[in-house]
């Protein structure tokens, strides 16, 4: 068999053992993701159903995309679309947005019922600044919410997200990608838990679940 080919074959061997490891552990986190709900919830679901009295969401301080202060209060009396991210992210955190986008698009005079909020979960390097021009390529309603560290290991401790660095290039500290939750949270007015919606369902299919609480 001529060098090339083996080359080619050796190339694509790589390229499919490299994708299911990471296809498994994106399936895995969402497994995660779920267990985790369906503990709390203490009925558990794969979807987006709601339950109990769970013990997710609560008392916070973080700094909006204007860098003014905000705290779990400030969006009271809206329903609260929440799902924690970062801007770095190549692929899951800009198809949510963008999801939700349509979803405030989809509820038309509903939707100033509704405040959709990205929390990064990479303080370090999503500065308001940062946050307020990543959020310009989605809906205008967004507020992106970030912090200290220890404010942003809060936040993620009330709401049980998970969110790591992973790949992080030795040569360049600020060069990294971040493992973390897919799962988004919907707060009622008073900022208790109603619902959660894994990753990958349709715009339309949130804003007919939405539909039901509005």
């Amino acid at each position: 068999m001529p060098i090339r080919r083996v080359y080619f074959y050796l190339l694509l061997a790589i390229v499919i053992v490299a994708g299911g490891l990471g296809l498994r552990a994106f399936t895995d986190q969402q497994a995660a993701d779920g267990n985790n709900i369906a503990r709390v919830t203490q009925k558990g679901s794969s979807g987006s159903k709601s339950s109990g009295t769970p013990a997710i969401g609560g008392a916070y301080t973080l700094l909006d995309q204007n860098g003014k202060a905000v705290s779990h209060k400030t969006y009271q009396g809206k329903y609260v679309l929440i799902f924690f991210g970062y801007t770095f992210c190549p692929d899951v955190c800009p198809t949510t947005l963008t999801v939700f986008s349509s979803v405030m698009d989809l509820l038309g005079k509903d939707a100033a019922k509704v405040q959709p909020i990205f929390v990064t979960v990479d303080p370090e390097r999503d500065t308001p600044e940062h946050l307020k021009s990543y959020l310009t390529h989605f809906h205008k309603s967004f507020a992106g919410l970030t912090g200290s560290v220890q404010q942003i290991e809060h936040v993620k401790k009330v709401f049980r997200i998970y969110a790591a660095k992973t790949a992080q290039d030795e040569k360049d500290p600020e060069d990294y990608l971040m493992d973390h939750s897919s799962v988004s949270y919907l707060m009622g007015p008073d900022g208790k838990f109603l619902t959660f919606f894994s990753y990958g369902l349709e715009a339309e299919a949130i804003a007919t679940k939405l539909k039901e609480f509005l």
